[in-house]
């Protein structure tokens, strides 16, 4: 009797691990986002500050002679004309490629991503099956409900999932719902050489940790990650598979708290796409109401200061990516 039971379990213990590997690879189920913590990351002052205090935030004693062309960093995709991708995914840019310092056009200031836009895929409908080539997409979704499947993985849509599609990957996106899925939709470029993650990386964002400083600060409000009251939630970087740009997040600024007013190098490329709420943009001497669906880069001329400003009674929220080359890069 003991040797028919011990044959038995080894039978099941031979089935168990090929009807594990079979029941990853079934279509009809998910796979589970990340949500393992990212590194703290390492700031120049305590606290995850830019500062030491707002004593040491420094003013330029004139009137910057471009601030006339702030708005010109700024985008807004209500302001956009639709565009295709994929077959059935409309698309409106928010800011394109162009020049950081002196850009050509309005929200033209991207040197390092491609274009951030805004998508739509309206209900039931189905992207066509699709492969990047030179480029890689990370997308935010905002709402509705729907699936992507890649490979062997499908991984369900729903508000603040993240994916990142690496290079040579084929994806089908597929509205599962009445109503428009909606997202934020960040390209960029893949350099020569880069060698893309061989499937694609979902993250969801409600269930990742708040990044802690490395070091407190008296000057960041409890429970914030730095700049006196930015709550971060980290989604992608380049340990993750990110080609170009280096880091991407989402920002919460609590009711009627500002973040620390700090400036740029040259080679900064930091973006704030606001997704909820409405906040104020403290750029340089001015100050411009920012709605969700608008996004600026500030000019990284190490002289201009920016700030977000929460003036409301609720949190507001921003998706925020950032690439450091050149002189930012190594000074840190």
């Amino acid at each position: 009797m003991d040797e028919v039971l011990r044959k038995k379990r080894a039978a099941g213990v031979r089935w168990a691990v090929p009807l594990t590997i079979a029941l990853c690879c079934v279509p009809g189920i998910y796979t589970k986002a990340q949500t393992a913590a990212h590194p703290s990351v390492s700031t120049r002052e305590s606290g995850g500050n830019h500062f030491s205090g707002p004593g040491d935030v420094v003013y330029v004693p004139d009137r910057d002679s471009v601030d006339r062309r702030i708005d010109l960093f700024f985008g807004d995709w209500h302001e956009s004309m639709p565009r295709s991708a994929f077959g059935s995914l409309v698309l409106r840019d928010i800011l394109t490629r162009g020049d950081n310092l002196s850009p050509p056009a309005k929200g033209a200031v991207l040197q390092t991503a491609n274009f951030l836009s805004y998508g739509r895929l309206p209900g039931h409908a189905v992207t066509t099956p699709s492969t990047l080539k030179g480029a890689q997409e990370v997308l935010y979704v905002m709402g509705g409900s729907g699936e992507i499947t890649a490979g062997q993985k499908k991984v369900a849509l729903h508000k603040d999932i993240a994916i990142l599609m690496p290079e040579g990957v084929q994806f089908v996106i597929r509205n599962t719902a009445d109503d428009d899925l909606t997202m934020y939709v960040l390209d960029e470029p893949v350099p020569p050489g880069f060698r893309p993650i061989p499937q694609m990386l979902v993250a969801d964002e409600r269930k990742v940790p708040v990044r802690t400083p490395m070091a407190a600060s008296p000057y960041t409000s409890p429970g914030s990650s730095g700049h006196w009251a930015h709550i971060v939630r980290d989604l992608f970087n380049k340990s993750d598979g990110l080609a170009s740009v280096g880091d991407i997040i989402t920002v919460e600024i609590n009711p009627l708290e500002l973040g620390e007013p700090h400036p740029h190098l040259p080679g900064k490329e930091e973006v704030w796409l606001q997704i909820e709420g409405t906040s104020l943009a403290f750029y340089g001497p001015q100050i411009r109401v920012q709605h969700p669906g608008s996004a600026y880069m500030l000019r990284p001329d190490g002289m201009t200061q920016h700030a977000n400003i929460n003036n409301e009674d609720k949190p507001v929220k921003f998706l925020w990516f950032n690439t450091n080359t050149g002189l930012s890069a190594h000074w840190r």
